[in-house]
C-alpha cells in the first residue's frame, strides 16, 4: 500500500472543521498531475480525485467524507482512506502507452535508457550491461502492472544467491566463479543485487512520472539488504606505499605516485594533459570525472613537489601520464600493478581504487577536514567519506582520552576493615 501523504488542512476531521466553505476544493497533491480534493459544503465535505496528463484532465466525486460519522470506507471515508480511492482511480483511468496494450519491464527499461542517454550520464555502458545480464532475462517480458513485491523480493533474493559471474565469450555459456562460504563474498553478492535492484527502480520510477505506469508500490515496498554496502575499506599504509612504487618499473611507477598524491580515479589520471596541472594554485584540474563534473584537486607539498618535477619542460598538450608516449587504456594497469604489488610483498593485490582509499584514508588520519577530502575526492558532501573514512578519524579522541591527566582515584583508595573481622 502506498504511504499516505500528509497535509495539516485535510488529514484530520478537526482540521478540516476550520476550513471555509467554498465552491473550489482543496488540492492535495499525491504525485505528479495527480491530485486529492476536499469540497466543505454546509453539509458536510466530499472527496474528489483529479489526474492532469499530457493533455489528459479527468475528475471524480470518491465520496463523502467522515466529518459526521466514523469512517468506514463506503459512506464515510477518512483522508486516508480517500487517498487509496484516488489512487485506485488513477489506476483505472491510466492507460498505458504501448500499441499492444500492455507495457512491460522491457518497455520500461527501453525508456529509461533513452532518457539516461539524452541526459548524458557517464555510467550508460555499466548500467546496459547490469539490465542485460540481471533484469531483462527474468523480467524483460513482465508487464510492469503485474509485478508484486513478492516477485521482485525473490528476483532480489536469487541474484544475491547466485555465484559472481565470470567474463565469458559471446555466444558461450555464462561461467561462474566456484561459490565461496566466506561472509565478506556473500557481502559483495548482496552489495551487487542492490545496485541491480536500484537500477531497475530507476526504471520503474521513470516510468511511472512519465505516466506509463499507474502506481509505485510493488518496487518501492522492495528493500535492499542492509549493511551489505559496509565494505571494509582496504588501504595500504606509508611502507606500503613506499614499497609499491619502489618495486614499480616506469611508466606504471609515475601514475601510481599520481594516484598516491591526488585520490583521481585511474579513468580520470589517464586523460589528465599537462596543462590541468595549474603551478600558481597548486591545482590539478579533473576536466571529465565520474559524475561529469569538473573539479580542482588541491596538493600537498608532496603532490606539488611531483607535479612540477613530472610536468617540467613538456608541452601543455601533451598526456601528463602515458606509456611510451601512448595513452593508458581501460585495462594497460592490471597486469603490471598485479606483479608490482607481488614484487613489494603486497599479499593482496592493490588496485587504482585502492590507491584512491589510501589516499583518503592517509588524508582522514592527518586530520585533513573530512569537506576538504570529500572535494578533492569529487564528492558532493561528506556522506560518503564519514560512511568509509570516518571511523579514522576518531583517533584523535582517543589519542586525547589517553594522553588526559589520571584522576588519581585508584591510588586514592583507602582499605577500611570491616569490625569483628580478623
Amino acid at each position: 500500500m502506498a504511504r499516505t501523504i500528509r497535509n495539516p488542512k485535510l488529514d484530520t476531521r478537526s482540521a478540516r472543521a476550520k476550513l471555509a466553505l467554498r465552491d473550489s476544493p482543496y488540492w492535495a497533491s499525491l504525485d505528479p498531475g495527480c491530485a486529492l480534493g476536499y469540497r466543505k459544503g454546509p453539509k458536510g465535505g466530499v472527496w474528489l480525485a483529479k489526474l492532469v496528463r499530457e493533455g489528459l484532465r479527468r475528475q471524480t466525486v470518491l465520496g463523502s467524507a467522515d466529518d459526521a460519522f466514523d469512517a468506514d470506507g463506503v459512506l464515510a471515508i477518512s483522508y486516508a482512506q480517500a487517498q487509496a480511492k484516488a489512487r485506485d482511480w488513477f489506476g483505472a483511468v491510466v492507460r498505458p502507452t504501448n500499441p499492444t496494450g500492455s507495457y512491460t519491464v522491457r518497455d520500461a527499461i527501453t525508456d529509461y535508457l533513452d532518457w539516461f542517454r539524452a541526459t548524458g550520464r557517464k555510467s550508460i555502458k555499466e548500467t546496459r550491461a547490469s539490465i542485460n545480464a540481471f533484469i531483462l532475462p527474468p523480467l524483460g517480458s513482465a508487464e510492469v502492472s503485474s509485478l508484486t513485491p513478492a516477485r521482485l523480493r525473490k528476483w532480489h533474493a536469487e541474484i544475491a544467491a547466485a555465484p559472481p559471474r565470470l567474463r565469458t565469450k559471446p555466444g558461450k555459456r555464462q561461467n561462474f566463479r566456484e561459490p565461496s562460504g566466506d561472509p565478506e563474498a556473500q557481502r559483495r553478492r548482496q552489495a551487487t543485487a542492490n545496485r541491480i535492484l536500484t537500477v531497475l527502480k530507476a526504471a520503474l520510477n521513470h516510468a511511472w512520472r512519465e505516466g506509463k505506469v499507474a502506481g509505485d508500490d510493488a518496487w518501492r515496498r522492495v528493500v535492499p539488504f542492509r549493511e551489505a554496502d559496509a565494505a571494509r575499506v582496504r588501504y595500504l599504509d606509508r611502507d606500503e606505499c613506499r614499497r609499491l612504487v619502489n618495486a614499480s618499473a616506469e611508466p606504471l611507477r609515475t601514475i601510481i605516485r599520481g594516484a598516491l598524491l591526488t585520490g583521481a580515479r585511474y579513468s580520470e589520471l589517464a586523460r589528465l594533459h599537462v596543462a590541468d596541472f595549474h603551478r600558481d594554485s597548486g591545482t590539478v584540474l579533473v576536466r571529465t570525472s565520474k559524475a561529469g563534473k569538473v573539479r580542482h584537486i588541491e596538493l600537498t607539498a608532496e603532490g606539488l613537489e611531483f607535479f612540477n618535477e613530472t610536468t617540467a619542460g613538456r608541452a601543455g598538450s601533451e598526456l601528463l601520464f602515458h606509456r611510451n608516449n601512448t595513452a593508458w587504456g581501460k585495462s594497460h594497469q592490471q597486469r603490471p600493478l598485479t606483479e608490482a604489488c607481488r614484487a613489494a610483498r603486497i599479499t593482496l593485490a592493490a588496485s587504482f581504487h585502492t590507491l584512491r582509499h589510501t589516499y583518503a584514508s592517509l588524508m582522514v588520519m592527518d586530520s585533513v577536514p573530512l569537506m576538504v577530502v570529500a572535494r578533492n575526492l569529487g564528492h558532493a558532501d561528506t556522506r560518503m567519506v564519514e560512511k568509509h573514512y570516518g571511523h579514522l578519524a576518531t583517533s584523535y579522541v582517543r589519542e586525547a582520552i589517553r594522553a588526559a591527566s589520571p584522576l588519581g582515584i585508584v591510588d586514592a583508595v583507602e582499605v577500611v576493615p570491616i569490625a569483628g573481622a580478623r
